[in-house]
Order: structure tokens, then C-alpha cells, then sequence
């Protein structure tokens, strides 16, 4: 069974017009109507849609582990998710599903960047770069564009993953987590209808959560790497600083106060990272 679920939040000039095409496509869709003011679950409800009802607006990875959820519930085979706002293509579906249907993937990101020009905002475009070169750090299948909302799920992939993150970090987090679990990523090229600044997220505020959901994520996935490294450099800045304050006290018989405090504070520091 092929489910489509859409996260959306306040879409109700897009979203009848988006489920309308979709149906020709799908077996089944879902949408997170994530706190909306406007009409937009009740829109999505007339139209046929499986609605999920969030009460208050929780976030754009709420309503991805919401789709998640359901899609698992159901026992879809294959759950696409499929963003409100009208920049993804319906032509495009085909080509994020095919690497499934083939079992060459388990995950396939819709690429904005695969061998192909975008007219993507240049401040957007640096933004998303500089995160996904820093989520390819914690990854075995490096990818072009960790944060595409346009991706296919398989079944295997429902089971295993269930998103934590309430913000727009979970896309990172499901890399992330996949790439742990042994799943295969693969990433195919679509293109965004780009009209004007469509997004609803602010891309510094955007790219400032996203960093932060990963550092998160090197301190649970790579504890040595995120507390260890800091660790002993602090025991260094720590032993130098110590011994300079004896040498000190061994010289002049007087203890500088600012040494010994940076000297202890240091070393104690570093001994709690380790």
C-alpha cells in the first residue's frame, strides 16, 4: 500500500488542490494537521484525507513522527512524504518511489541538488549546504541534500526509525539514524517550484535548530567524539595552568589566584567530559 503524508500547518489556499491530484497516485493519505488556525483539516477531511489532529502547532518533525506513526499503524509499504506548501512536483513521486520498488533503497531523498541547477534563494542554498556537509560527517552514504522533505520510506525503514525531534532537525535525525541501523539511503534529482521566499521558516533560525538537533546527536550517537575531544583538551589547558601556578608559587613563594582558578576550574571540567 503506497501512503502519502503531508505535514501541514495553516494550507488551506493549497492543500485540497494537492490531495486532489495525489489520490490518482496513492492508496491512502494522510495529513498532520499540525495546529492549524485556518480551515486546513477540515478541507483535508472533505477531500477524503486521513487527518491527524495535533491541537496546538508542535513543529514540522512532530508531524513527520505523527505520518511515521500512522503510516506504521496502517501497514503502509511505503510511505511518501509530500510537503503542503505546493513546491514539490506530483511527476516527481515516481522517481523517489522507483529505487524502493527495485529494493535498492530503503530511503530515497529527493535531491534539489543532484547534477542539476536550482533556483533555490542563494542564502537558502549556502544554509542547507553548510548542514548537510555537517550531517555527512556522522554518515556512511554521504548525500547532497539531508534536508529535503521529499522522501520515500520503506516498510523496514517505518519499523525501525521512530523521529524524536519536534523541530526541523528531524530530517537530519532520520539520516542520522538510518545510516546507524545498516539502512540504505539513496538520493534521486527533483526540482522545486520556487515562487518568491515560500518558506515559512525563518533560514537563520532554520539552520540554528538544525545544528543544534545534531550536535545532540553526536552527543548520543558519538559520545566519545562530542565529550572526549573537549575533555582532554580542558585536562591540558587544566595541567598547563597548574604548573605554571607551582612554578609560579615556587618562585615567588605567592600563589596567583586567576592561574589556580583556571588551572583547577580546567581540570575539573575535563575530568567530568571523560
Amino acid at each position: 500500500m503506497l501512503v502519502i503524508g503531508i505535514p501541514a500547518f495553516n494550507e488551506e489556499n493549497n492543500i485540497a488542490k494537492i490531495i486532489l491530484k495525489l489520490q490518482q497516485l496513492a492508496d491512502k493519505i494522510i495529513v498532520c494537521n499540525d495546529g492549524s488556525s485556518d480551515l486546513t483539516g477540515h478541507i483535508a477531511e472533505k477531500m477524503g484525507a486521513l487527518v491527524i489532529q495535533h491541537n496546538k502547532n508542535l513543529g514540522y518533525g512532530a508531524a513527520i513522527r505523527s505520518l511515521f506513526l500512522k503510516a506504521a499503524e496502517i501497514d503502509a509499504d511505503i510511505l511518501v512524504a509530500f510537503d503542503a506548501d505546493g513546491q514539490h512536483r506530483i511527476e516527481d513521486i515516481e522517481r523517489v518511489l522507483e529505487p524502493i520498488k527495485k529494493q535498492d533503497a530503503d530511503i530515497v531523498i529527493g535531491s534539489r541538488f543532484l547534477g542539476q541547477e536550482t533556483n533555490m534563494p542563494k542564502h537558502r542554498k549556502v544554509g542547507i549546504k553548510a548542514i548537510t556537509n555537517l550531517t555527512n560527517v556522522s554518515i556512511d552514504t554521504k548525500v547532497t541534500d539531508s534536508q529535503s522533505g521529499f522522501r520515500a520510506y520503506n516498510k523496514k525503514t517505518l519499523r525501525e526509525i521512530i523521529p524524536s525531534e519536534s523541530g526541523m532537525g528531524v530530517s537530519t535525525e532520520i539520516v542520522i539514524k538510518a545510516s546507524k541501523k545498516g539502512l540504505k539511503i539513496k538520493e534521486v534529482p527533483i526540482k522545486i517550484l520556487y515562487e518568491g521566499e515560500t518558506s515559512t521558516h525563518h533560514p537563520v533560525s532554520h539552520g540554528f535548530l538544525v545544528i543544534l538537533s545534531k550536535m545532540k546527536f553526536i552527543s548520543i550517537e558519538h559520545p566519545l567524539k562530542f565529550y572526549g575531544m573537549p575533555g582532554v583538551i580542558f585536562l591540558v589547558i587544566g595541567l598547563f595552568f597548574t604548573v605554571w601556578t607551582i612554578q609560579t608559587f615556587t618562585e615567588t613563594k605567592q600563589i596567583f589566584t586567576n592561574l589556580a582558578l583556571i588551572g583547577a576550574g580546567s581540570t575539573i571540567l575535563g575530568t567530568m567530559l571523560q
